[in-house]
């Protein structure tokens, strides 16, 4: 082999690593990157007013807040990695019609709440913490109840302590970031999604103030003491149904676990209306609605 060649090849031998690592890191940034839109008012039906309130995340939280029947409970709604209050208006009206008060918010870095970057679960259960005790403020005396919608169910999970709630709705919630990174990876580009997800977690603590092993909901639920009630999607890829049975089974008593069929990771409500209506409106009025 010519010198030239050998240099050719070395040169080659280094860059393709280098670009690898470039690749991933460009790509966690995007992942990241904050989801942002003017979101508006709430639509005239639910009766809402916008709010704002700050978070120990460091944002000020935007949401819609919509008081209920008094005595039938109220319920924060959390949306997933990159969406915002306004995608959750079906489930927002289901409460609504069914007496529920109701407060929707944007996680920091989503929507119109500020934020450098979506950390998965970690900023976001300050947010959550930060909802919760701002809708008991506002709706004095009403039992709490929490739906998160996958990294909207993490946010409910992943904090200091657990939520101080009456109830907890958890949709398709992965259960460690691990698996979440593999699952999204390999479905969009194959086995190789594998390696770079390795990657991009020994990279994580570089790029964002998070390390992997801070974003383990699976190390949590088991705090869980308020009722719970989870939704799996029985063709999920993003978080399979093996996942959100290994979460379910650390979850203490009482639990329910409804696997909704022929569901991928989508919008549950929209997919199965019927279906969720009944299971989650009957699940929150058994634990929030006082009967005396």
């Amino acid at each position: 082999m010519t010198r030239r060649r050998v240099i050719g090849v070395t040169l080659l031998l280094l860059f393709l690593p280098a670009s690898f690592i470039v690749g991933v890191v460009a790509s966690g940034w995007l992942l990241a990157a904050p989801h942002q839109r003017v979101v508006g008012s709430a639509p005239p039906d639910l009766g809402a007013d916008d709010v704002v309130f700050p978070s120990p995340s460091g944002s000020a939280i935007h949401g819609w807040l919509a008081p209920g029947e008094p005595g039938r409970g109220a319920v924060l709604v959390l949306h997933g990695i990159r969406a915002d209050r306004g995608e959750m208006v079906t489930r927002l009206r289901l409460l609504h019609a069914a007496g529920f008060g109701l407060l929707a918010i944007d996680l920091q870095a989503r929507g119109e709440s500020p934020g450098l970057h979506i950390t998965f679960g970690h900023l976001e259960a300050l947010d959550a913490a930060a909802a919760v005790a701002f809708l008991k403020e506002r709706l004095p005396g009403e039992r709490i109840g929490v739906i998160g919608v996958s990294l909207g169910g993490a946010a409910t999970l992943l904090g200091l302590r657990p939520l101080a709630v009456d109830a907890l709705v958890l949709e398709q919630v992965f259960p460690d970031i691990d698996s979440a990174l593999t699952n999204r990876l390999v479905a969009y580009i194959g086995p190789v999604g594998r390696w770079v997800a390795r990657v991009y977690e020994w990279l994580m603590p570089l790029m964002l103030p998070i390390r992997p092993e801070q974003l383990r909901p699976i190390d949590h639920i088991g705090d869980i003491t308020a009722p719970l009630l989870m939704l799996a999607g029985a063709e999920d890829r993003y978080t399979p149904l093996s996942e959100s049975r290994a979460l379910f089974a650390r979850a203490a008593e009482p639990k329910q676990l409804v696997e909704i069929a022929g569901a991928g990771h989508v919008d549950l409500a929209a997919h199965a209306p019927e279906d969720y209506r009944r299971r989650v409106l009957s699940f929150l009025a058994e634990y929030l609605s006082r009967r005396d």
